[in-house]
């Protein structure tokens, strides 16, 4: 057994880039087919899964299929662990069962809002799946099917909560700069894509912004979704994308006030 320390880069969260990486090349997205199953790490089959599939294998090998569904939901089984970031009393990852409510894991486990502001937004799978509304999301479950249904995705488990002091719009800006920095510039969509959304956001947050910047900005995201080389780009428009839909009136506020509604 042997491993390699990554060089930070996000990209390399894509499977084909990943192997790159660990070819010693750029960690840049290949074209599937041939898919690493078939021709992976030096052309040879390879199989990829990340950490917590990983440690999951031997308790369900040992124990069987069944005690893992014992926990979490007819199509979701088994546990998963949950990072909370942000505005709660006690952020930190914890396990839980599939399908265990957002407000049971935001109340009961991390001790509800920071100091009492109440959530705003919260973001249910990391930065990169769609903004909700924090009453939305409080009422949904967290397993893959009720998120979804409730207009985001479960992803990675990266619940990110955001309190009713914070700047929408900052937090978008912010978001976009990471997935701009983080584009691996391989294909136009992303590459160009990614950094007009955070130079434009950038220009709103300032005060300088355009009531037709909004419907740019949806353009722009439009014109990377589904059109760029790897899921980067999808990732990036999520949060833009999202935010623009569910709390325009922030960023209606910043270009007519040339100032942040909150905070």
């Amino acid at each position: 057994v042997s491993s390699l320390r990554g060089a930070g880069a996000y990209i390399c969260g894509e499977e084909t880039a990943l192997l790159s990486s660990l070819e010693g090349r750029r960690g840049h997205p290949k074209l599937k087919p041939p898919f690493p199953a078939d021709e992976g790490l030096y052309r040879k089959p390879t199989l990829i899964n990340n950490d917590e599939t990983l440690v999951n294998v031997p308790v369900i090998v040992a124990n069987g299929g069944d005690w893992s569904r014992q926990w979490g939901t007819e199509r979701s089984p088994g546990l998963k662990l949950f990072c909370v970031s942000g505005h709660v009393e006690r952020p930190g990852t914890y396990e839980l069962p599939l399908g265990t409510p957002m407000r049971e894991l935001l109340y009961d486990v991390c001790g509800g809002p920071k100091d009492g502001i109440p959530f705003k937004v919260i973001i249910p799978g990391g930065s990169s799946v769609p903004m909700m509304p924090a009453e939305a999301a409080l009422e949904a479950d967290l397993d893959y099917e009720s998120i979804f249904a409730a207009g985001s995705m479960l992803g990675s488990g990266g619940v990110i909560t955001i309190n009713e002091r914070t700047c929408l719009v900052r937090v978008t800006e912010r978001l976009a700069a990471f997935y701009a920095h983080e584009s691996c510039g391989k294909c136009i969509p992303c590459r160009e894509g990614t950094d007009w959304m955070y130079l434009i956001l950038r220009r709103i947050e300032g005060g300088q912004g355009r009531m037709e910047d909004l419907a740019l900005l949806l353009d722009i995201c439009d014109n990377i979704a589904g059109k760029s080389f790897c899921p980067l780009g999808d990732a990036a428009v999520g949060p833009v994308q999202s935010s623009i839909e569910r709390f325009r009136e922030e960023y209606e506020f910043h270009v007519r006030e040339k100032r942040c509604l909150v905070g």
